[in-house]
């Protein structure tokens, strides 16, 4: 049996408040091969969290399903969820133990406006009983991760686009956007296109001196034309990778592209968790989220506790033998060594061997945010810079991950070594990696960060040039003032080995051809000048600056004066109220800010088209009524035709998109036409466009 399940029927109910799935899908009859179990890890685990399947349905790759997320992680955008939530008409939590609060950004920030932000945020959960962690507390995804609330084998998502983490201990983590969360709020659910499956192979033994972070910089820089773009990631024969390094490579997982990034379930696993588990037993008291343990019994732990990491060994989930995968790479660990990412692109990776000769000084290191502030990461720094001090001149930031973290790392003397090295201690938080608080890189100069993002201008001035690598790395070179390794290495090592196959999958031409259909007060074609903004992988940062995005003040003429900022100031002059924009391959990747979507609609754009987006851009835009049309050979033709020495460029053609039907007329400048064949849009997007967004279409049927 065959399933489309369409975005309509997931998100529509008979039932006010839920969000529940009715699949529309078509039978054929059953062969052989129908009753064979080919799904894979992924798609065994999203099958737990499915709702209203056909009997004996298991889904598949490309399926649109309702999903009841185990647990749903937000974190000072809670403060930006809130009014959603409200003004949905919800009045109280579908399960207020799903939703996690926890503040982590911005916690530098001790404005009077940002306490007060944060204070609302702790009586509302304090309001509802949804579980809270306050500002020093930790960064999100850490707590999730220390806590349980991510855990083997569960779907979890959050708003915030390195839930990907969460798959370094064979969990489904994946993001979703600000309305999202609330609907999850409100009705428990949402929806969810399951994407393809690749199977990542990782083959051989790391060298000594190679970490979790040189897999995923050498993954990001070895496939960077998009090969795993909005896919989820399930990776193979990792055994010899600590958990600690497998959750540095499910975190940038999101940088390479992915949706979600999983290992599977090992006895490395289970020893992880009990090794948790015992140190949950002697700092229980400190987590006000728990009930208080009866007199004269042992506490447990709700989550993490023998009989659910029992529960793991009992009952394995592991892929079908015949598993089918849309794309297979395999990777050599063997024939890596120490990688740096950038400089401002994480797509660009180069052995550190190279770079090592080329004397690139440096003003500032960072040791912070969710890929690379655990224990073992700063313990790896502190034996780098044992009895040594930090460059003069240079700034060196430190930030364990989690409070629970930074005990661990006290204890053991290690956080006491980075301080006397010299290291500048921050808060457990995000800080620079999101471009907030102390230490931001100033016009012109170049930091090198274990952090998990470069792009141009999130960690300071657009002028300045970020690195990424390993913790050890980055220690080394706030030692030396320069990037360097911790140890010599062999500028002529061969370069990794790897390969990639990709599967044919078989094609459905069951399905009748119907005419499109457009519902009434629907534009059925949109008519404008293209504004053309050629570049790949153009990030939300880019798109809408960080140093607004936790503004919720930001009123939508404020946004219009600042959108696409980091990319081009300029842009702001040229932009015209009706005009349709074009961009590159990959557009919006990134950060899960919504804003990115809401500031480009802030100009009066009502549809964009690009070579391809970001999957996490397009859910926001979808939800946000921005409407989106993917034409690869248009944003190419516009490539060879204009150049790309301007960043925004008004071309001078007009188009006419039928968007039902799939159709871009083009009449270029020069008086010749062009049609561009291209997706329609369904009756599901046009319903949320009428709605004015996924939050208005929720409104309307609570």
């Amino acid at each position: 049996m065959l399933v489309t399940i369409s975005t309509k029927n997931i998100l529509r109910s008979a039932n006010a408040g839920r969000v529940v799935s009715s699949a529309l899908y078509r039978r054929t009859f059953a062969t052989s091969s129908d009753v064979t179990d080919t799904q894979n890890l992924i798609e065994k685990i999203v099958q737990k969290y499915a709702l209203d399947l056909p009997e004996g349905y298991k889904v598949k790759s490309g399926d649109y399903v309702s999903i009841r997320p185990h647990h749903i992680l937000t974190h000072d955008n809670t403060g930006a969820v809130i009014p959603k939530f409200k003004s949905i008409g919800a009045t109280k939590f579908y399960n207020p133990k799903q939703p996690v609060f926890a503040l982590d950004h911005d916690v530098q920030n001790k404005t009077e406006k940002n306490l007060k932000k944060y204070a609302n945020i702790a009586a509302f959960a304090k309001e509802h009983g949804v579980d809270f962690y306050p500002a020093g507390r930790g960064i999100g995804h850490q707590v999730m991760i220390e806590e349980g609330y991510a855990f083997p084998h569960t779907l979890t998502v959050a708003s915030d686009s390195h839930s990907n983490i969460y798959g370094g201990i064979g969990a489904v983590g994946t993001p979703i956007v600000r309305t999202d969360a609330a609907a999850i709020w409100a009705t428990g659910q949402t929806w969810w296109q399951i994407p393809p499956v690749v199977k990542v192979q990782l083959e051989g033994k790391l060298q000594p001196g190679v970490t979790g972070k040189d897999v995923i910089i050498s993954l990001c820089g070895l496939f960077n034309q998009d090969q795993v773009l909005n896919t989820a990631i399930e990776f193979h024969g990792g055994e010899v990778l600590s958990v600690e390094d497998r959750l540095a490579i499910a975190n940038m997982t999101t940088e390479w592209g992915a949706l979600a990034g999983v290992f599977p379930v090992d006895d490395l696993t289970i020893e992880y968790l009990r090794k948790r588990m015992r140190r949950i037993e002697l700092t229980h008291f400190e987590n006000k989220n728990l009930a208080p343990t009866p007199k004269g019994e042992k506490f447990v732990h709700p989550r993490i506790n023998n009989d659910t990491i029992q529960a793991l060994i009992d009952n394995p989930l592991t892929p079908a033998p015949n598993a089918t995968y849309a794309k297979k790479l395999t990777l050599d660990l063997s024939t890596l060594t120490p990688y740096i990412s950038g400089p401002n692109s994480v797509k660009v990776a180069t052995p550190l061997a190279e770079l090592e000769q080329k004397d690139i000084k440096i003003a500032k290191a960072y040791l912070v945010s969710c890929v690379n502030s655990r224990a073992s990461d700063l313990r790896q720094a502190a034996e780098v810079v044992k009895g040594k001090k930090v460059k003069e001149g240079v700034e060196f930031y430190v930030a364990a991950a989690s409070s629970e973290v930074q005990k661990e790392v006290e204890e053991t003397g290690d956080w006491q070594t980075l301080l006397e090295a010299g290291a500048k201690p921050l808060p457990a938080g995000c800080g620079p990696c999101i471009g907030l608080g102390t230490g931001l890189l100033k016009d012109n100069e170049v930091g090198i960060s274990a952090t998990n993002r470069n792009f141009k201008g999130r960690m300071g001035s657009p002028s300045s040039l970020a690195y990424l690598a390993s913790p050890a790395v980055v220690a080394a070179s706030a030692l030396s003032g320069k990037i360097s390794s911790p140890n010599g290495l062999d500028a002529n090592a061969p370069p990794p080995k790897f390969t990639i196959e990709t599967t044919k999958q078989a094609t459905d031409d069951s399905s009748a051809t119907t005419e499109p259909e457009v519902l009434p007060n629907f534009p059925s074609v949109i008519r404008g000048e293209l504004l053309f903004c050629h570049a790949d992988n153009l990030n939300t940062d880019g798109i809408y600056p960080g140093k607004y995005t936790y503004n919720d003040d930001m009123t939508i003429d404020d946004m219009k004066k600042v959108v696409m900022e980091n990319y081009d100031p300029n842009f702001v002059n040229m932009v015209q109220d009706g005009d349709i924009l074009v961009g590159g391959f990959n557009f919006g990747t990134g950060s899960s800010r919504e804003q990115a979507a809401t500031a480009i609609k802030s100009r009066n754009i009502q549809i964009m088209i690009a070579g391809s987006y970001s999957d996490i851009f397009k859910r926001n835009s979808i939800n946000n009524a921005l409407l989106l049309i993917d034409s690869p050979e248009l944003s190419q033709d516009l490539k060879n035709e204009m150049g790309t020495d301007a960043l925004t460029k008004r071309t001078g053609w007009n188009v006419a998109i039928h968007v039902a039907e799939g159709r871009v007329e083009v009449k270029k400048s020069d008086g010749s036409e062009k049609t561009y064949k291209v997706g329609g849009l369904g009756k599901s997007v046009q319903e949320i466009w009428l709605d004015n967004g996924l939050e208005g279409w929720v409104k309307e049927r609570l």
